[in-house]
Parts: structure tokens; sequence; C-alpha cells
């Protein structure tokens, strides 16, 4: 999970996207999805999730797609009721393993490499979309040229050339239709302000405190019995066959048990494929209504945590460093010194601006090791969880009243602040007890300072 993090950074919508591309791709493989039958067309079509993920995010995922895809197709070619032509893609039947593993994986790994770099140099250009569809178009006899100058490179008794792909029917056609239309639609809606909204939505949803940190693990372990179950399940029906065939006069060699366990492990990958879409499904929609709970907590005005979902979040964070080795932590007051007075000769906007610069700064400087809420009109609270000395305290604490000193070019913004370091766990009262006498000590020494603990004030 942590190599699949690095491909996007911090957005959650698109890994869960890839893993679901993953799954529709071993879905399509090993159904009849993959392949599209209408006599006398025939089109194989299970490699289009390849041209998703190429198109949309770029080589590397395309590249692993691929991957999926060629193991399906080696294990599909495993089973000994396959053609002559199609055993050439299993290492086991084959005789030439390794050529076999290069011409099943390799090709199609190679393939989505190309493609995945025609779509990223695609989408910088100004007719991307025209671009894209020209892709999509020539993709499928791109793919084939790979697959069969492969084959007549590692296997040329079977008779097959590179040429063998410049070919052209009525299942190319279609093919190419049913590329461009997918292909160009997923990028349509992948871009569409909907989705885009979602994926905001989804990659925001790490910040709520009211979203449980086992849902992952908690599914995790349930995907994981699912296949422990699955498997068990897959070996029982396989013998079951065989004993019913055997009941039925028809002799089950052990060629023929190993075919039936071949089939029920495959059928195995595709409950599990579609297991596997509907508990992606089901994180998008707990995240997106859990982001949505999120929202309403979070202050209109300056988009930090409102006073609820700021103590909530407290508490939880003294629970979760309360465990194990002690360590310190910083509880914040930070309050607008006359903030009416400022309201009163200028407006409500310039009052509102001026909040919100506040909040902007002290998430800027604390927000990379605590979380910063709005606990009433001017007031402000942080709590800091990184490991911060006082001395880094200080220079922060420097930071910020000099950074909002200058808001207001008709007037100087101070803030008298609080600063109480503490030990985890610690009581939420005793936090805001204790920083509050430090907050109103701040006030009487003249505002526009900050104390921490019981260190004399330091002016701005």
């Amino acid at each position: 999970m942590k190599t699949i993090k690095k491909l996007w950074g911090d957005s959650c919508f698109d890994r869960y996207f890839f893993l679901l591309l993953i799954a529709v791709e071993f879905l399509m493989s090993f159904t009849f999805l993959g392949f599209l039958h209408i006599p006398p067309i025939s089109v194989t079509i299970a490699y289009l999730p390849m041209l998703v993920a190429g198109c949309l995010f770029g080589p590397v995922q395309s590249v692993s797609v691929g991957l999926a895809f060629g193991v399906s197709s080696m294990y599909k070619a495993s089973a000994s009721y396959v053609m002559q032509g199609d055993a050439v893609f299993s290492p086991f039947f084959s005789g030439a393993p390794v050529n076999s593993v290069l011409l099943s994986v390799g090709t199609r790994m190679l393939f989505g490499l190309i493609i995945g770099f025609a779509f990223r140099a695609a989408g910088k250009r100004e007719h991307r979309c025209l671009l894209i569809g020209a892709i999509s178009v020539i993709a499928p006899k791109v793919h084939s040229l790979i697959v069969y100058t492969a084959m007549g490179t590692l296997f040329p008794e079977l008779g097959y050339h590179y040429y063998s792909a410049f070919h052209l029917d009525w299942d190319d056609v279609v093919f190419a239709i049913i590329c461009v239309i997918t292909v160009e639609l997923s990028w349509a809606v992948y871009h569409s302000n909907t989705i885009q909204n979602i994926k905001m939505c989804i990659d925001q949803s790490v910040n709520n405190p009211y979203a449980s940190r086992n849902m992952n693990l908690l599914l995790t372990v349930f995907e994981f019995f699912v296949l422990g179950m699955a498997v068990l399940a897959a070996v029982y029906f396989s013998e079951r066959e065989s004993y019913m065939l055997g009941r039925h006069g028809v002799v089950v060699s052990d060629l023929i048990s190993g075919d039936l366990l071949h089939l029920q492990m495959q059928f195995l990958v595709a409950s599990l494929s579609l297991n596997g879409i509907s508990v992606i499904l089901l994180l998008y929609v707990y995240k997106y209504m859990t982001y949505k709970e999120y929202r309403v907590e979070l202050d209109e005005l300056t988009g930090v945590m409102g006073r609820r979902m700021f103590f909530y979040y407290c508490e939880k964070a003294e629970k979760e460093n309360g465990a194990g080795q002690k360590r310190t932590g910083w509880f914040l007051f930070v309050d607008v010194d006359y903030f009416k007075a400022v309201n009163d000769t200028f407006g409500h906007a310039v009052g509102d601006k001026v909040l919100r610069e506040i909040a902007a700064n002290l998430h800027g400087i604390f927000g990379p090791d605590g979380k910063v809420g709005r606990i009433g009109g001017d007031e402000f609270a942080v709590i800091v969880e990184g490991q911060i000395t006082q001395r880094e305290m200080k220079e922060r604490l420097d930071q910020f009243l000099e950074v909002i000193s200058a808001v207001l070019s008709e007037r100087k913004i101070s803030c008298s602040i609080g600063a109480y370091q503490f030990v985890f766990p610690q009581k939420v009262e005793h936090l805001l007890t204790e920083t509050d006498r430090l907050l109103y000590k701040a006030k009487e020494n003249g505002r526009a300072c900050y104390v921490i603990n019981a260190c004399a004030p330091e002016r701005a």
C-alpha cells in the first residue's frame, strides 16, 4: 500500500481508483466480460482497463494493470484443454517457461508502458482530446504488433510474424470504436466537476477526526477472511464435482480433476474481484459521507475546525498519544487584541479578513504538527502533537505575531497568546484551565505578547 501511495501522494481517491481498475482487469480477464462475441465478430476487450489507467494516471499505472492482465492470461493458458496457440502463453505447457512469461506478462507490461507515455504526452498538448482519441484508435494494433512480434521471435514454429498485426477486419474496427468511446468517456467523466468535487471530498476525508482509522484495517481483515473462505470453497466444490462426475460414470483422471480445480480458482478470482470492487465503492461512499459530516462542523468563515470538532479532536489525541512512552505536546489559546475596535472602525468585512488571515497563519505555522480550531468569535486554539522545544515554540510564535501585524495597512493587528506545554496523557479540562490562565496573564502584561507556562512574557 505504501508503494501505491507514493504514486499519487495524498490522493486517496486516485489510489482507490487504481485498485478498482486492477479489480476490473481481473474480473474481465476471468469472465465473459472481457470478450465481446456477437457472431461473426469476436473481440477481446480485457485490456481496456490498461488504456483507462494510462490515460488517467500514466505509464506506471498502465504497466501495473498490464501485469495483472499478463498474469491472468498466463493462468488461463495453464489448463490442459486450451488450444496449442494459447498454450505458448503458459510456462507449464510451452516447453520454454521464460519465453512464455515474456510473452504473457512482458508484452502486456511493455504495451502498458508505451501507451502510458503516449497518453501522458497527449495530455500536455493543446488538442489533447483529439490526440487521446487517436491513441485509442491505434492502441489495439500496437498491442497486436507487440504480441505477434514476440510470438514470432520467441516461438517461431507457430508461424506468426510482426506483419500479422496489420491484418484488418471488422473485429478491429469494432474494437477501435469501443476503445475510443471508453477512453474518451473515462477522461471526460474523471475530469468533470462532479467527480473532481467527489475526489476533493474523499482526499480531504483523511483530516476528519470523526472518521474511524480502523475502517481500512477492518476491511482488510474482512477481505483476507473472505479470501480464505473462498479458497476453501473452491477446493471443496472441485472435489465435489469430481465425485459427482464419478457417480455418473465419468472417469475423472488427475488431469481432469486439476482442470476442475483450475476453473474453480478462475471463478474464485472473478468473485474476489467483484467483492473488491464492492469494498472500494463502499469506501468511496463512507469517506464521502464522513467528509460531508466533517465539512458541516468546520468554521465556515476561516475553514479551520469549529469548537465542538476541535475539542473532540483534542480528546481523541489525548487517548491516542497517551499509550506507551510519554511525550510532550502544546496547547495554545490565541485571542485577537481589540477585535471589536477593528470591526467598529473598518467594518465586518475587514474583520472577517483579519480572522481568515490569523486562521491561515496558525494553520501554516502549526498545521504540520497539530490542529487549529476557532472556539469563539475572535478566539482560536491550537493543539500541537509534534515534539517541539520551548525555543522552537518561541520562534514560531514570534513568526506568527510578526506576520499578522502586517495584515492591515491601516492598523497593526496583534494577539495575546497563552502556550501551555504538557505531557500526554492530560485531561482536556486541565489544558483549558492552565492555558486560559496563561492567556489572561499575557493580557495583563499589555497584550501583543505570549506567555509560555510560567515564563515571563516576551514582547512581539
